[in-house]
C-alpha cells in the first residue's frame, strides 16, 4: 500500500467534540465552520484530504490520549450499520456446525460458495456502544459470543473511505435453531460495538492484517485467537458493491466484513467477561458484558 502510517488519520468522537490524530499530535475539530457535525464531516467523499489540510490549518489541541480515551464515543452519527457473513472458512464451519441439527448444515457452505455474498442489517446507531462500554447478551440466549470483525466506513458513492473494529455480537444458539431467526440472533439494544476510532485511509489494508480477540473472565484468559485479512473470501469493494445495490445512505453506512475467529462450541460469554479485539493499524476495541 502506498501510504503510511504517518499518513493515516485516527478520527475519535467524543463527548466534548470531534478529535483527529495525525503525525502523533491531536487536533479538535470542534472551531471550523465547516465541521458542523460527525454525519457532515465522514460523508465527505474526499474525507482524508479534507482531514489532511485541515490539520495543516489548525494547532495541535493539549488534550492528552488518556484525557481522550476517556472521554470516547462510538464513531458513528446517524449511519445504518450492515455486516456480512460466512466470509471466512472458520465462520463457515462454526455455522454448519451450530445448525446441522435444524437440517440447515449445507445453507452456510451455499452461501459460502455463492456469487451473492450474505448482507443483514445489524444496527441503528443508537443499537451501538463504543470502546470501554457494556455489550449485551440476550436473556433468552444460552450459547453467545462475540465476532470480532474488520469494518469498513462507507461513503454515500460506495467509496470505503475508512475502517474501524467491529463487535458482532451473536446468540449462537437461535441462529443454529433456524437461519431465518438471525435477525433477533443478532440484532438487539447493545448487539454491536465500535471503535475506538474511524482510520482514515484512501488505501487498503494489506492482506497480513491481523484482527485478534481476547476474552478475559475473573483477570485470566479464557479464550484468545486470530487471523488475518487474507483468510477472507471475499475482497473488501466487493462486498460494498452488493450491499449499494438498490441502496441509498444519506451519510454513509458501516459494513462489518465477517469474523474468522470463533470461540469452541464449549464457549459461552457471561457477565463480567472482557473482550479485547485488536487490529494494529486501527487501536483496541474494549467492552465488558453487562
Amino acid at each position: 500500500m502506498q501510504e503510511t502510517l504517518s499518513t493515516f488519520i485516527k478520527l475519535y468522537r467524543t463527548r466534548h467534540g470531534i478529535v483527529a490524530e495525525h503525525g502523533g499530535h491531536l487536533y479538535s475539530l470542534n472551531a471550523p465552520s465547516d465541521v458542523s457535525s460527525w454525519d457532515d464531516l465522514v460523508a465527505r467523499e474526499n474525507l482524508r484530504d479534507y482531514l489532511l489540510d485541515l490539520t495543516r490549518d489548525v494547532n495541535p489541541s493539549d488534550v492528552t490520549t488518556q484525557d481522550l480515551l476517556r472521554e470516547l464515543l462510538p464513531p458513528i452519527g446517524s449511519q445504518e450499520v450492515w455486516a456480512a457473513g460466512v466470509t471466512y472458512y472458520r465462520s463457515r464451519n462454526a455455522r454448519m456446525e451450530e445448525s446441522k441439527g435444524a437440517g440447515g448444515g449445507d445453507f452456510y457452505d451455499r452461501v459460502y460458495q455463492a456469487t451473492r455474498p450474505e448482507l443483514f442489517f445489524k444496527a441503528m446507531a443508537h443499537k451501538v456502544v463504543g470502546s470501554d462500554a457494556k455489550v449485551a447478551i440476550r436473556d433468552d440466549s444460552s450459547w453467545s459470543v462475540p465476532e470480532p470483525e474488520l469494518t469498513l466506513f462507507v461513503t454515500p458513492k460506495g467509496k470505503i473511505a475508512g475502517y474501524t473494529i467491529g463487535n458482532d455480537m451473536s446468540s449462537r444458539d437461535i441462529e443454529g435453531e433456524n437461519p431465518l431467526y438471525l435477525p433477533q440472533a443478532k440484532v438487539y439494544d447493545r448487539s454491536c460495538a465500535l471503535g475506538p476510532c474511524l482510520l482514515v485511509s484512501d488505501e487498503p489494508l494489506p492482506d497480513t492484517t491481523e484482527i485478534a480477540v481476547e476474552i478475559r473472565r475473573g483477570g485470566a484468559a479464557a479464550f484468545s485467537g486470530a487471523t488475518t485479512l487474507k483468510e477472507m473470501k471475499r475482497q473488501p469493494q466487493e462486498l460494498v458493491g452488493y450491499l449499494y445495490r438498490n441502496h441509498s445512505f444519506p451519510h454513509g453506512c458501516f459494513l462489518l466484513t465477517g469474523t474468522g475467529v470463533v470461540p469452541p462450541d464449549s464457549f459461552t460469554l457471561k457477565l463480567g467477561d472482557e473482550i479485547r479485539i485488536t487490529i494494529p493499524a486501527i487501536g483496541t476495541l474494549v467492552n465488558v458484558v453487562g
